[in-house]
C-alpha cells in the first residue's frame, strides 16, 4: 500500500509527535526496549492518567507513516500487550501532538467509558477463524445439489467459449450463489460449536470467492483450550471440504468500539454467541 505522507490526525502537529496504539490499565509494566512505528521507531512508553494508560512512542514529522513494518509494528504491540493485560486498540495512525496532549485530551475526556472498557475485556482476548473452501469440493456439492448447475455444465462441456458464453455466466451465477449459502450454513454451524467457549462474535466479510467461514471471537482466556479442541474437532468433520485456521490471542479489534476520533458510544458491530448462531449471512466489519 502507498505510505502517505503523514497521517490524518498528525497534520499541523510540528516536527515530532506522540503515536497512540492503544489503552491499558495505569499499573501496566513497561520497561522492556519495545520499539514502535516510524524510521527509526522510538521506544513504546506509557503515558498515565488516573487509572489508565496509554501506549505511546514519539514520530518525527513530516514523516512517512504506513509501511507494511509500521503495519506489523502496531498489531504486535497490541496484540503481545492482549496477551497479559487488557487493551483497547486505536486506530493505525492514531497521533496526538504531545504526551500531555494524550493525557489530557484523550485519556481524561474518555477516562470512565475506557475504564469500563477495559474491566470488560479483563482476562479475554480476541481469536479469528478462518475457513476456505476446497475447489473441487465446493463445485461437487453444487453439483449434484443443483440440478439446474449439472445441465449448465455438460452443455458447456467442451463447446466453445464464445457460443456458450451466457449458460457459463449462469453457471457462475448459481455456483456463486450456492456459496454463498453454503458459507451463511457453514458460519452458523461454528458458532454452534463455538458459542460454549466465547463471550461474542462478528462475522466478517470474505476476502476471498470460496471463503467458508471469517469469524472473530473473544474468548475468556482459560477457556482457550476448549475452543482449540471444539474447532479441532470441527476441522476433523470438514476435512476434505473446508481447511481452518486459528489465529490468535490478538487484540478485541472487532469488539473495540472506542477510539481517538469516534466517541465511546459508537455504534457497536458486536454480536453475541446466540446473534452469531442465528445470522443468515456475514456483515461488514466494525
Amino acid at each position: 500500500m502507498a505510505a502517505p505522507a503523514a497521517p490524518e490526525g498528525a497534520r499541523g502537529l510540528g516536527q515530532s509527535a506522540c503515536y497512540v496504539y492503544g489503552i491499558v490499565p495505569a499499573d501496566v509494566d513497561r520497561t522492556g526496549d519495545v520499539r514502535g512505528v516510524g524510521d527509526p521507531p522510538a521506544r513504546v512508553q506509557l503515558v498515565r492518567h488516573g487509572g489508565l494508560g496509554a501506549l505511546v512512542s514519539a514520530v518525527d514529522l513530516p514523516g512517512r507513516l504506513g509501511t507494511p513494518e509500521d503495519l506489523q509494528a502496531h498489531a504486535q504491540i497490541l496484540d503481545a500487550t492482549a496477551v497479559e493485560v487488557p487493551v483497547l486498540p486505536l486506530q493505525f495512525g492514531t497521533v496526538m501532538a504531545t504526551e500531555e496532549a494524550v493525557a489530557g485530551e484523550l485519556l481524561a475526556v474518555y477516562q470512565e467509558a475506557f475504564a469500563a472498557a477495559l474491566k470488560q475485556f479483563e482476562g479475554r482476548a480476541q481469536y479469528v477463524v478462518k475457513g476456505r473452501y476446497v475447489e473441487q469440493a465446493v463445485l461437487a456439492e453444487a453439483l449434484e445439489e443443483i440440478p439446474e448447475a449439472a445441465r449448465l455444465r455438460e452443455q458447456i462441456r467442451g463447446k466453445n467459449p464464445a457460443a456458450t458464453r451466457q449458460a457459463r455466466i449462469r453457471l457462475g451465477e448459481i455456483i456463486n450463489n450456492a456459496i454463498t449459502a453454503k458459507r451463511a450454513a457453514d458460519t452458523r454451524a461454528l458458532g454452534e460449536v463455538a458459542a460454549p467457549c466465547c463471550v461474542a462474535g462478528v462475522v466478517r466479510e470474505p476476502t476471498h470467492e470460496l471463503d467458508a467461514v471469517h469469524v472473530a471471537l473473544l474468548v475468556e482466556t482459560s477457556r482457550r483450550d476448549d475452543l482449540e479442541q471444539a474447532l479441532s474437532d470441527l476441522a476433523s468433520d470438514w476435512e476434505g471440504r473446508i481447511g481452518i485456521r486459528l489465529l490468535g490471542p490478538m487484540a478485541p479489534y472487532d469488539f473495540t468500539t472506542t477510539s481517538m476520533l469516534q466517541a465511546p458510544h459508537t455504534r457497536n458491530h458486536q454480536a453475541t454467541m446466540h446473534d452469531l448462531r442465528a445470522l443468515e449471512s456475514p456483515r461488514p466489519n466494525a
